[in-house]
């Protein structure tokens, strides 16, 4: 008897993944109560989105009434014996209204003062609570205790400067620049990243950048408990960056530094490149991965140690001890790390995770990857539109959809050395190719772009993670509170040395085999985020058929879907599709307003410096760039498709630039039944964009 209950907890760990009989037949549909929940859990993220993308601002007594009528109609429903469709439609109906609602409230409680304008140099007087990297320099995140010429009522909470110089300051500092602020810019074409939404969740009122170099004050810390407490966390964080940086060596300190605080402030810019067109930059965010190192040693060394003693381990359940220490300990990771928003996510799964081995569920199982996608849609329902969150909760579904099922068909577990070690590259190899998959489509959306070695480079990359990093991390945190940590971050710093030229090698090779992306439209993305949640929900051959009729039927739309012909950016350049789905950067005119981060890397490839400049498009259409109306006619141009003019003209194709000036930017497409002209939002009743 005493054996049996001695082997109940390790039984309870290696059970991860739900048991089931691999003779019993496999229904196409899961289970009715999970489908339930990831069905909600995918409405409230629908929700979430329509309520960002709302050309007004709803009213909140609506939102409200509308909310209340709904989750009645669906308790009501879900009462009587209705149709399965029709309580589906319900569920879908009471999630999307209850993330509308928490975006509602989440917009509500969010916000700050904003820069109004473009202003010349003031003196910037605050703390700094963050430094984060740039390509140039380094940028500081800045509590401003005071703005030159600006009232002290209506300061933003945070302003955002790119220090250029040398920085001889440190997080949760008290410092004093002369800094150029604007207002945080909106999207500069149709379709781009808009930066304006995302600092008004994030309480960043104004951007700009310190002329010279900000230097420390004698102001102490600021009387708000809460700012208080930010920025010791900040400071203590930047110390930690400081003293991994310095001990894990001078090639892969900052890397280092970056995976273990999340600064990445320490890292030469070269390689994060290389992470990036390597497909490994996924290591830099603090995400799933690190508090799963955190989270997994923490559990496994608690467990362990109390499995030691024999009384207690069995007379308790000794594996809930350990669930609950690396839940404790992974919430100060998270605080540690500056709670960016991936490490938010991360801690919410690794919660969900731990506290499925508290209440004796299965840790990784479609319920729990539900829990944890509504928790964050509900606490952050702005990050719905993120990549980060979309491409991680992406592989994670995918990658539990594919274990249950490969676990389902396994009728046994590896017992030797040799098949574990098969078992163990097999599930790389998949988790890799899978993972792959599934965040491709977010990829070609968010960044038009993707590594073409990518999968190769973390093929290779990830066993060192496994074998060298991991293990040396946790040599670092065992040894930490003995004041020995340098020997496990020497050896961290060294496995790390090895995934940097993993990536630099890939970068480079795959410099010759990447091609540019063709643009994918919203609804494209849509086809495919429907297509991952069908693989998801679905078992046997119908998630096979649902999967390749989707993903064929949302590639197909994506490739017949024509491309824009010309951007005008508010920056004075022209984008000109002359070239398959690349295009080219003619500098025009000079303005002060940024480019979009979308052509962020297109190269010039002329400059137009005469009086006129004709070029072709790849369809054959004809645009005529004007740099002055001087002895122009409209008969003159009435040959051309589009006329881009710097000075008004009265003829039926020609655009100003005082029109793109106005309203930041154009999407034009030419077609041949005329042209269609779209402007980015300048204005409207949403907070983060109103209309002054």
């Amino acid at each position: 008897m005493l054996q049996v209950r001695n082997r109940a907890p390790d039984r309870l760990e290696h059970s991860v993944l739900p048991e089931s009989n691999p003779a019993e037949p496999s229904s196409p549909v899961i289970a009715p109560g999970e489908g339930s929940v990831f069905l909600i859990a995918l409405s409230i993220c629908l929700g979430a989105l329509v309520y960002l993308h709302l050309p007004w601002e709803p009213e909140a007594i609506h939102v409200v009434a509308a909310f209340a009528v709904v989750a009645a109609m669906t308790i009501a429903v879900h009462r009587l014996t209705a149709p399965i469709l029709v309580r589906a439609v319900t569920l879908i109906l009471f999630g999307a209204f209850l993330g509308l609602a928490a975006g509602k409230l989440r917009a509500a409680t969010s916000g700050t003062a904003v820069i109004p304008e473009l202003t010349g140099p003031v003196m910037v007087e605050g703390w700094i609570s963050n430094i984060e990297p740039a390509s140039t320099g380094v940028r500081l995140r800045i509590h401003p205790h005071a703005i030159a010429r600006f009232d002290s009522t209506r300061l933003p909470k945070e302003i955002r400067l790119t220090h250029r110089l040398d920085l001889r300051v440190s997080s949760g500092r008290f410092v004093r620049c002369w800094a150029v602020l604007r207002p945080p810019p909106g999207p500069s074409i149709p379709g781009d990243y808009d930066f304006r939404r995302a600092a008004w969740f994030d309480g960043l009122g104004g951007v700009g950048y310190v002329q010279g170099r900000c230097r420390g004050g004698v102001l102490g810390a600021p009387n708000n408990v809460r700012q208080r407490f930010e920025l010791y966390v900040a400071a203590k964080r930047r110390q930690l960056a400081s003293f991994v940086n310095a001990v894990a060596g001078e090639r892969a300190g900052g890397f280092a530094a970056a995976l273990v605080s999340g600064d990445r402030s320490f890292m030469p810019q070269s390689d994060q490149t290389a992470l990036r067109a390597s497909g490994l930059a996924h290591l830099l965010a603090i995400s799933g991965l690190h508090l799963g190192i955190v989270g997994g040693l923490i559990y496994f060394i608690v467990r362990r140690g109390l499995a030691l003693i024999e009384p207690l381990s069995i007379r308790y359940p000794i594996q809930k001890a350990a669930a609950l220490a690396a839940i404790l300990v992974t919430a100060v990771y998270l605080i540690l790390s500056g709670a960016s928003v991936s490490t938010q996510r991360a801690f919410i799964m690794s919660t969900v995770f731990f506290g499925a081995i508290l209440f004796d569920r299965p840790a990784l199982s479609l319920r729990s990857f539900s829990i944890a996608l509504m928790a964050v849609a509900l606490m952050k329902p702005e990050s719905v539109v993120s990549p980060g969150f979309q491409m991680s909760f992406a592989a994670t579904g995918v990658l539990i959809a594919i274990y249950e099922a490969w676990n389902r068909s396994r009728p046994y577990r590896e017992r030797t050395l040799f098949g574990r070690l098969r078992f163990g590259a097999t599930s790389l190899a998949v988790t890799s190719v899978a993972a792959s998959t599934a965040t491709a489509p977010f990829a070609f959306f968010h960044f038009e772009r993707l590594a073409p070695l990518g999968l190769a480079a973390n093929l290779i990359a990830m066993p060192i993670v496994s074998l060298a990093s991991v293990p040396a991390a946790g040599l670092a945190i065992i040894l930490a509170p003995f004041g020995l940590s340098e020997w496990g971050l020497r050896a961290f710093g060294a496995s790390l040395e090895l995934i940097l030229a993993v990536a630099h090698r890939a970068a480079d090779e795959g410099a010759s085999l990447a091609h540019p992306i063709k643009a994918m439209p919203p609804n494209v993305l849509i086809c495919f985020a429907a297509t991952l949640a069908l693989f998801v929900i679905l078992q046997g051959w119908a998630r096979i058929a649902a999967t390749a009729f989707a993903g064929t039927a949302a590639t197909v739309l994506w490739l017949s879907t024509p491309l824009p012909s010309v951007y005008w950016s508010p920056s004075g350049e022209v984008y000109l599709n002359t070239e398959g789905p690349s295009y080219s950067m003619i500098p025009f005119l000079d303005a002060d307003a940024l480019g979009p981060l979308r052509f962020d890397d297109a190269k010039p490839i002329d400059s137009c410096v005469r009086e006129r400049c004709l070029y072709e498009l790849e369809d054959k259409k004809t645009v005529l760039l004007l740099a002055t109306e001087a002895n122009i006619t409209c008969a003159d141009i009435a040959s051309i498709d589009i006329v881009l003019s710097a000075d008004a003209l009265p003829c039926p194709n020609v655009i100003a630039w005082e029109q793109i000036e106005k309203h930041g930017g154009a999407e034009i497409r030419l077609t041949d039944t005329g042209r269609r002209i779209t402007l980015p939002p300048r204005c409207s009743a949403r907070p983060w964009r109103l209309c002054k």
